[in-house]
C-alpha cells in the first residue's frame, strides 16, 4: 500500500486564522485513490520546520510520497521550494512541468508557480499550490503516474517493464 505524508505549509492556518482546506482536500483525494495517509500536519512558513518534517517523513517514516501544499508562489514567505531542494537528492522536473502546463491552460497565473518535485532516497516529494482549486487540478494531473513512479522508487522488478521501447513496425 502507498503511504503518504501531507504537509500543509501556512502560517495563518497554523495559527488558526483560517482552516486548512487544501490539506483536507489532499487527504480526501489520497484516500479515494486507496492510499494510506501516514501523517498530516500543518506547519508555519518556517524553513527549518519544513525541512525537519520532510527529512523525518522520508528517512524515518519512509513514506512513499510526501505532498506539500502552500508556499510555492512569489510572496516573501513562500519558501517551500527552497526547503524541498535542501532535502531532495534528485529533482523530478517532469511532474512540476506537467502541473504548470495544465494550469496554464486555465490561467496565466500558473506560470508563477515555483513548485518543485523530487526524490529523497525512496520518497517522492511533490509541492502543490496552496489554493484548493489548484491543489485539485494539479493532483489530478499527476495522480495517474504516481503509482508507477512509486514502484520505480521501490525498485520493483516489474516497474521497468513499462519502459520497453517498441518500434512502430513491431
Amino acid at each position: 500500500m502507498t503511504t503518504v505524508g501531507i504537509l500543509s505549509i501556512s502560517t495563518r492556518a497554523y495559527h488558526g486564522v483560517y482552516e486548512d482546506v487544501s490539506g483536507r482536500l489532499i487527504r480526501e483525494m489520497v484516500e479515494a485513490a486507496g492510499w494510506q495517509v501516514g501523517a498530516y500536519e500543518v506547519v508555519p512558513d518556517e524553513m527549518q520546520q519544513i525541512i525537519e518534517f520532510l527529512l523525518d517523513w522520508s528517512d524515518e517514516a519512509r513514506f512513499d510520497l510526501v505532498l506539500t501544499t502552500g508556499g510555492t508562489g512569489f510572496a516573501p514567505r513562500d519558501i517551500t521550494p527552497e526547503a524541498t531542494r535542501v532535502v531532495i537528492g534528485r529533482e523530478a522536473p517532469g511532474l512540476a512541468e506537467a502541473m504548470r502546463a495544465a494550469g496554464l491552460a486555465k490561467t496565466p497565473h500558473a506560470m508563477l508557480s515555483r513548485a518543485v518535485c523530487g526524490i529523497r532516497e525512496h520518497t517522492l516529494i511533490v509541492n502543490l499550490p496552496g489554493s484548493p482549486k489548484a491543489v485539485r487540478e494539479n493532483l489530478e494531473v499527476i495522480m495517474p503516474v504516481l503509482p508507477h513512479a512509486i514502484e520505480l522508487l521501490r525498485g520493483s522488478p516489474d516497474a521497468e517493464a513499462g519502459h520497453e521501447f517498441r518500434r512502430h513496425s513491431e
